[in-house]
């Protein structure tokens, strides 16, 4: 017998016939799990896609079919589990070793570069700095904010990635890799969920970021659209057009205005991929500083000016208006993030005290 670890006991090399159903397994080994908290409400067959991470999504069905059992019954995939369930798979030696095998991403822990603005049990509030992902791509899998305060979490010891069969922390809600500002983190699976779903419902928390663009801003209060993403090329477009894309809501307050620069308090209400940047742009008012969707010539402006050399733009307040268990105590509650040093700087410099406006009452 071979622990793996708190939870989870492989019985190996099977020398008699295990049947499960009626097949017969010849030669495998039996894979008992115990649930943990952090899997509880969770459906059977989402857990086993966690948990064997590198299985088509047919093998997870076909082993739920055949080669699975809930504390000792055939289950349908959809049924949750609670704390302490019994799973017991029946499968070969090759394909769980190549179902959980794990990539090799050791090392030592990631400097933290992320600020904590709030903490408790349950969740984690952080600011993230400009130019560092949430998660990682292509060309950066490793320092990554999500990697960040997973690794934090672990020095604490509020997470254990050796206990923990299927739960990671995670955030809950995304910002550019230039984009500065407030990320929520989950702590725990229900906090998670619930977090997940307060996000989703777009009533419940309320966010709100500081940009700088060009021109005076004498535009809508409301702006709505469509958009549409270029997966191939990570970029978005946004039209008036009901029947094409997804359809987004962004609200505008103007700070101040001055010398054809404005500075804006912006609602995110629908949350799309590079909304805000895409939608100002649509409305001809680009983003200082941004390289996608911005204005060549105002770019370079901010940068000889003012050593902006990436998009202006601040996740700044988060709000909690509605919250779900177990985290009903943070209704009412908002995060504050005041802006990066250069972004104080620059905005002193174009709009003189006037920019403080934005965090009157809120500080």
């Amino acid at each position: 017998m071979l622990i793996l670890n708190m939870h989870s006991v492989i019985i190996n090399q099977l020398n008699m016939k295990e049947k499960c159903g009626g097949a017969a397994r010849k030669g495998g080994i039996m894979v008992k799990i115990t649930a943990g908290e952090n899997d509880a409400g969770q459906r059977f067959d989402r857990f086993l896609r966690k948990y064997l991470k590198n299985a088509p999504l047919s093998v997870i069905y076909r082993i739920i079919r055949k080669d699975a059992k809930l504390n000792g019954k055939r289950v349908h995939r959809e049924t949750e589990l609670a704390a302490d369930d019994e799973i017991t798979l029946y499968i070969s030696d090759d394909d769980f070793a190549k179902f959980t095998e794990k990539k090799n991403t050791s090392g030592p822990p990631v400097r933290r570069t992320f600020r904590i603005i709030y903490e408790d049990d349950n969740i984690i509030v952080v600011n993230k700095p400009a130019g560092l992902l949430i998660h990682g791509n292509a060309s950066e899998k490793r320092n990554t904010l999500v990697n960040q305060v997973t690794d934090y979490l672990i020095q604490k010891g509020e997470y254990s990635p050796r206990v923990e069969k299927t739960f990671s922390p995670a955030a809950v809600n995304r910002l550019d890799r230039n984009t500065s500002g407030l990320v929520m983190f989950g702590k725990n699976a229900q906090s998670l969920r619930a977090l997940a779903s307060m996000i989703r419902q777009r009533c419940c928390v309320e966010k709100h970021y500081i940009a700088i663009v060009r021109g005076e801003y004498a535009g809508p209060g409301i702006l709505t659209g469509t958009i549409t993403k270029d997966e191939k090329n990570n970029r978005v477009a946004v039209g008036d057009d009901a029947g094409s894309g997804r359809a987004i809501e962004t609200h505008i307050d103007v700070v101040s205005s001055a010398d054809e620069v404005s500075l804006l308090d912006i609602e995110l209400v629908t949350g799309r991929t590079h909304q805000i940047r895409a939608h100002l742009a649509y409305a001809g008012y680009p983003l200082a500083g941004d390289a996608k969707y911005g204005d060549e010539t105002f770019n370079r402006r901010m940068r000889r000016d003012f050593g902006i050399n990436g998009q202006f733009l601040h996740a700044w307040r988060l709000t909690v208006k509605k919250a779900e268990s177990p985290l009903g105590y943070l209704a009412g509650r908002t995060f504050i993030s005041e802006l990066p040093k250069q972004g104080r700087l620059t905005a002193e410099a174009l709009f003189g005290n006037d920019w403080e406006k934005i965090y009157a009452g809120n500080i």
